[in-house]
């Protein structure tokens, strides 16, 4: 039997690697980030472990890929690796869904406060040595409205609720949440305008697929009330940008938190940087000191089930992109 082949498209001088000493001692092992890197390599390979932009190598390397058996995302979201090939392959592939949900629900969570507890104000006045008093907003009896109830939709309302939160959840499977003790009211995806008319804040933590696109355009917006705060947490596309920017400048909603982009690093000059109604973070909210060791610490337990012939953990739909 001929050892296992595994590429790995990566920096070779990731620290994070050190998890793959974890594999069998037969195993051959490539780490590259380019498809000349791994193109020797490539008929022999059992599996491939890559991130979640490597979608040009990996299609490079397609047609080599003779012997594949399993492909394993560091990360959460696949728009970036998916293409036709692939998705109608019957090859497996599995993502780090799950892995960086909790500090994603953690900020979602400083995000309301931010806006609930005026922060901005707080650190200007302190910044002038001045001292105001203004009133305050609690969480308590507010509306959590989720679009993409998956895990990051869910660790937010796990953080959520304990500050006396509502959950109202949007999911394509309404099913998959029946006895969810979390959520106060799920909706299916022809509900989408109920869930915005009713929220005070409203997360957008839905993955990227043709489906989901514009999926909070002018008119979703136009929808919220003036009171309300967008958080976008899951992909830029997924809101419009130019109509959110609209939005904001003209006060149509209270403010936006966002992580994500359409144009990743956010350009100097853009809109965003001027409003001062909106939280940015640089794609930031799940980088913790332990995100890459996590995520390569699931991919070797779910190889550890691979190997032992047990369902994995963690599959994509790929027709669906997530």
């Amino acid at each position: 039997m001929k050892p296992l082949t595994v590429l790995v498209i990566a920096n070779p001088a990731d620290r994070s690697l050190a998890h793959l000493e974890r594999l069998p001692e037969s195993a051959r092992i490539v780490v590259g980030l380019t498809a000349e890197a791994h193109w020797k390599a490539a008929p022999e390979a059992d599996l491939v472990v890559c991130g979640g932009t490597s979608r040009p190598v990996l299609e490079e390397l397609w047609p080599r890929l003779e012997r594949l058996r399993w492909i394993h995302a560091l990360a959460a979201g696949l728009d970036g690796l998916l293409f036709p090939a692939l998705m109608e392959s019957s090859i497996p592939l599995t993502c780090s869904r799950g892995v960086f949900a909790r500090s994603l629900g953690e900020f979602a969570v400083a995000g309301m406060l931010f806006f609930a507890k005026d922060l901005r104000r707080l650190v200007r006045q302190q910044d002038e040595g001045r001292w105001e008093q203004f009133d305050v907003e609690e969480l308590n009896g507010k509306v959590l409205g989720i679009v993409g109830y998956g895990e990051i939709g869910r660790a937010a309302a796990e953080r959520a609720k304990p500050f006396g939160m509502k959950i109202h959840a949007l999911r394509r499977n309404p099913e998959r949440s029946a006895g969810d003790g979390l959520v106060d009211r799920q909706y299916g995806p022809g509900e989408l305008d109920t869930l915005i008319g009713e929220s005070d804040y409203l997360l957008a933590a839905a993955p990227l697929t043709p489906a989901t696109r514009g999926l909070i355009g002018r008119r979703e917006l136009g929808l919220m009330k003036e009171t309300t705060v967008l958080l976008n947490l899951g992909r830029g596309p997924v809101v419009d940008e130019a109509a959110l920017i609209e939005s904001l400048k003209e006060r149509r909603i209270r403010g936006a938190v966002l992580d994500v982009f359409d144009q990743e690093p956010l350009p100097a000059g853009h809109a965003f940087y001027g409003l001062d109604n909106v939280l940015l973070s640089p794609h930031s909210a799940d980088h913790t000191a332990t995100w890459l060791d996590e995520a390569m610490s699931f991919f070797i337990e779910n190889f550890e089930r691979w190997a032992a012939g047990e369902p994995l953990k963690a599959v994509a739909d790929k027709k669906a992109g997530y």
